[in-house]
């Protein structure tokens, strides 16, 4: 035997709206005595049908349980014109009828069933324009320097403080923390130091990231320098990201040297943002000081830049790529092609891309350098005795590529529920910290096992002596993903100045 289907609905985020029990009753009434059956969702959003008593009805409409559903009104099954169509295409295939209890919709008749199509459309233009709204007012509170939430970064604590009248926070500078943020862009800013360099240096220091206790991980300290909430806004910060084409609120005169700086990240068709592109970063001058000066901060972030432009190309053009670094300023040395393609060289990206390094060197030729390394990594293979390795580093890069895409989903949920804090009461806002504090849980949680991925990448065993003697015999026939691989395993960084080339091996 079919009943009736009451369906009610509630979002976590309109704690002001009518309440579930509320739309039950009032569609009782529509019943008229009948049987019934009740689905209800609460804490989701009408935007889409991906909720799930709304889907159990669903399944006992197709299963032919259900002969009419009610609504306390027509947004509370979808505010998607699109989803509401597909949703009368299904009640009408199992001859279900559907009512609006407040707006009297019965689509029994034709009457009911144009004027409900009418109603859906603006429904979802309310939506929109809420959208947009909110939008807007998240846009506009960024101007002004306002606070928007979020982890707190590290080596800054958060202190209230009113901008323009209206109450929000800015950071402050928390002592202790902060000597550690600048002890790291201090070896970070010193040529020839990687990453990895600066995480061992740390740990060995018995220095900490977080409130949580987890070691440094070259992931952690990337995002870290990467962002500038920690350097003072002045001109030269300015014009670095007018120079990358990022999105700046702020003009020019007010970075001043007084203050410093947030950053937001967005996200184009989903996709998340690569960390060298800064043309989808927005940049708002922030009532904080920053304690980086601006020329040690643009030293890091442009070797950052660095790292991201040589891992790009490494694999397909030189076995060596990623690996040759300027002996006078630390920067990458990329392979570039000569008119024509007749041959290929290094360049340095500190003044070819940064305009950092003042060294001009002559031609330095790709083929040159490389069979002079061939060689150099021949006779360091034979004068080697050497374990088997145990583990796969490939597998492991791969892993650890997995984690960072969970950590920017993340990161992307986080400044929804930001965005969120614009409409927000107090008893919606106690629900968005707990969600973002959850979040940034679980980011910790993926941070801690990248930093042990990576530690076992860094032990760095190398395969039996066997393998990469049999390397060296073949070298010629090796693909070029193999030797990367042998250069890899065998070489930290070349360092090249005039006269010399300089090998720092790792075995």
């Amino acid at each position: 035997m079919q009943s009736l289907a009451i369906y009610a609905r509630k979002s976590v985020f309109k704690e002001e709206s009518i309440s579930i029990e509320s739309q039950i009753e009032i569609c009782k009434y529509e019943a008229r005595g009948e049987e019934y059956l009740v689905y209800q969702d609460n804490g989701f959003s009408g935007k889409n049908t991906d909720r799930p008593d709304f889907q159990r009805m669903i399944r006992d409409i197709k299963s032919g349980k259900i002969s009419k559903v009610i609504v306390y009104k027509l947004d509370r099954i979808s505010r998607s014109v699109l989803d509401f169509s597909e949703l009368m295409n299904t009640f009408k295939q199992y001859q279900v009828d559907f009512i609006s209890a407040t707006e009297h919709f019965d689509t029994s008749s034709p009457m009911g069933r144009a004027m409900l199509n009418i109603c859906v459309v603006f429904a979802q233009l309310e939506r929109e324009t809420i959208q947009q709204r909110i939008i807007d007012a998240y846009i506009s509170r960024r101007k002004k320097g306002l606070y928007m939430g979020g982890r707190i970064p590290y080596g800054y604590s958060k202190i209230p403080v009113v901008i323009n009248g209206i109450k929000s926070s800015m950071y402050e500078e928390k002592h202790d923390e902060a000597s550690d943020v600048r002890l790291i862009f201090d070896l970070y800013s010193k040529p020839y130091t990687t990453l990895g360099d600066v995480a061992r240096e740390l740990t060995n220091m018995g220095l900490n990231p977080n409130r949580k206790g987890y070691s440094w991980s070259t992931a952690r300290l990337s995002d870290l320098m990467r962002n500038p909430v920690y350097t003072v806004a002045d001109k030269r910060i300015f014009q670095f990201y007018s120079d990358n084409k990022a999105t700046i609120l702020n003009p020019q005169e007010e970075f001043n040297g007084f203050t410093s700086l947030y950053r937001f990240k967005s996200y184009t068709n989903n996709k998340v943002q690569r960390p060298e592109d800064i043309s989808k970063e927005t940049i708002v001058v922030a009532p904080h000081r920053g304690f980086i000066d601006p020329e040690t901060w643009l030293i890091c972030r442009r070797k950052l830049m660095s790292n991201c432009t040589v891992h790009k190309s490494k694999a397909r053009n030189t076995f060596l790529g990623g690996k040759i670094k300027c002996g006078y300023c630390g920067y990458a040395m990329i392979l570039k092609y000569s008119a024509h393609h007749r041959y290929r060289y290094f360049r340095d990206t500190g003044s070819y891309i940064f305009s950092y390094c003042d060294h001009v060197f002559p031609t330095i030729y790709a083929e040159e350098v490389e069979n002079s390394m061939t060689e150099k990594i021949k006779d360091k293979i034979r004068s080697l005795s050497i374990k088997s390795r145990t583990k796969c580093d490939s597998s492991l890069q791969d892993r650890i590529l997995e984690l960072k895409l969970k950590i920017e989903e993340i990161d992307k949920e986080i400044d929804q529920l930001v965005a969120a804090t614009i409409k927000a009461n107090d008893v919606t806002m106690d629900y968005i910290n707990r969600s973002i504090s959850s979040l940034h849980g679980k980011k910790d949680i993926l941070f801690q096992e990248i930093n042990e991925l990576e530690a076992e990448k860094n032990k760095n065993v190398p395969p039996n002596q066997k393998t990469l003697q049999n390397a060296a015999d073949q070298w010629d026939q090796l693909s070029m993903d193999d030797k990367i691989a042998v250069v890899d395993i065998l070489i930290e960084k070349i360092i090249v100045r005039d006269e010399s080339i300089e090998i720092q091996w790792k075995v």
